[in-house]
């Protein structure tokens, strides 16, 4: 079997969607996050900077410009369809006429089919479905919900500030507005056993998602898991290890799951540890030669209830 046909990429799944290369352009919306703000905590989830995901990008910089931006730069020209991408912090924290000012400031090109929103399952409403069930009849609609684990208890050490019946709840509500799901996961948190990666599999196949992101858990400065971290209570995880559950992760899943990514790609400036996080070509060689060997496919062992 073809390393490309052992697991269901989103390169392949957009190509089939839209009948070419499609890509997203990440944009950072100057959001926050009730977990910063005071709401429920002050300090994010341990792993976070103070950047969220989106080291890379400016807030300062209108939507529209980012958008004009990317498009006429020389990504841009790598592909003819794309994907307006809120990506950092919380995209649906905030009233509904801004949330739809925001969306729409995004979409001014004919060449964006689609809108994906990064948020938190504790900002999910009935509500906001809503609003974002109004672009499905022009655009691909899609929502990121982070999870990380099932186990509550690593939950609270992480800081995430929201339950696994929170996400559930979430699931549950977007499904009824058919807007697709892509779940975010972690591997290597604080205390984590391998029961807790196979719970929370198991939980994401008893439910109705379409995708799956799976990250490895990387140590940043100015991180509460940095101070962890120098403070030896907390150990990063192997290269092996990681791979090793991605390939667990890939076998046990529902076949029909698009798997957006196997790795999360750390900030260089600020990565601290694991060293080899800044090597995609490692994850993805390793990987694929894991699964060679080992003949694994997605849903290899997965099994309908």
């Amino acid at each position: 079997m073809e390393t490309n046909l052992r697991y269901k990429k989103l390169s392949e799944y957009l190509k089939n969607k839209f009948g070419e290369k499609t890509l997203k352009i990440c944009i950072d919306a100057g959001f926050s996050c009730p977990n910063r703000d005071g709401t429920l905590s002050n300090s994010g989830c341990i792993f976070c900077s103070n950047r969220g995901s989106g080291e890379h990008m400016n807030n300062s910089i209108p939507i529209n410009q980012q958008i004009y931006n990317f498009l006429n730069s020389y990504r841009g020209q790598r592909a003819n369809k794309f994907i307006a991408y809120f990506q950092n912090f919380t995209n649906t924290y905030a009233s509904l006429n801004i949330l739809k000012e925001k969306y729409d400031s995004a979409l001014i090109d004919d060449r964006i089919v689609g809108l994906s929103i990064a948020t938190r399952p504790d900002c999910i409403t009935e509500e906001i479905c809503k609003l974002l069930s109004t672009y499905s009849d022009k655009y691909y609609m899609s929502v990121e919900l982070g999870l990380q684990t099932s186990n509550d208890s690593i939950g609270n050490i992480i800081n995430r500030c929201y339950t696994t019946n929170q996400f559930i709840k979430a699931v549950s509500i977007l499904n009824k507005y058919n807007i697709d799901i892509i779940t975010h996961i972690m591997i290597g948190l604080p205390n984590e056993k391998f029961t807790d990666i196979k719970s929370t599999i198991n939980l994401l196949n008893s439910i109705n998602i379409q995708g799956l992101k799976i990250h490895s858990t990387y140590v940043l400065e100015n991180t509460k898991l940095a101070t962890m971290y120098k403070n030896h209570k907390y150990t990063p995880i192997t290269l092996d290890y990681y791979l090793n559950q991605v390939e667990y992760i890939i076998n046990h899943i529902k076949p029909e799951i698009i798997i957006h990514r196997i790795s999360g790609d750390a900030p260089k400036n600020l990565l601290l540890a694991p060293d080899w996080n800044l090597h995609k070509k490692w994850i993805l060689n390793g990987l694929d030669k894991l699964m060679r060997e080992n003949n694994s496919y997605q849903g290899k062992y997965y099994k309908t209830k």
